[in-house]
């Protein structure tokens, strides 16, 4: 589930939490667990109920402080992942495993010397 805009509050085992993602998979409710704990969250999870029998095993997971924004935090870069740079977009949603701060940059504009803004190549 990519991040959403939309700040929502629920109870999650009689305590109310922001929920950060719902219907995610065991490995992504683990890496956001270590994500947001390392960033001093205390963090919520519970299994979904399953419409089917056979279904996956679906979670949703909500920390204890009512005012964060998931979106708010990873775009004014207030998240560190633990080798302690900014957690972007891409980190977050688990499409890169290093985190760019100029985020509007596509994949190859990363690539040394191809932007502006990224790994500029000094000339001799």
């Amino acid at each position: 589930m990519p991040l959403q805009a939309k700040h929502i509050v629920e109870e999650i085992n009689g305590t109310r939490c922001t929920i950060v993602e719902k219907g995610i998979s065991k490995e992504r409710s683990a890496f956001l667990k270590s994500l947001l704990e390392f960033n001093k969250f205390e963090v919520i999870i519970v299994e979904d109920k399953k419409e089917v029998e056979d279904a996956p095993t679906l979670y949703t997971l909500g920390v204890t402080d009512l005012v964060f924004n998931p979106v708010i935090a990873v775009y004014e870069f207030a998240l560190k992942n633990p080798e302690g740079n900014y957690v972007s977009p891409d980190y977050w949603d688990q499409k890169r495993k290093d985190s760019i701060d100029q985020y509007w940059l596509t994949k190859e504009e990363t690539l040394p010397g191809k932007s502006a803004w990224f790994y500029k190549i000094e000339e001799k």
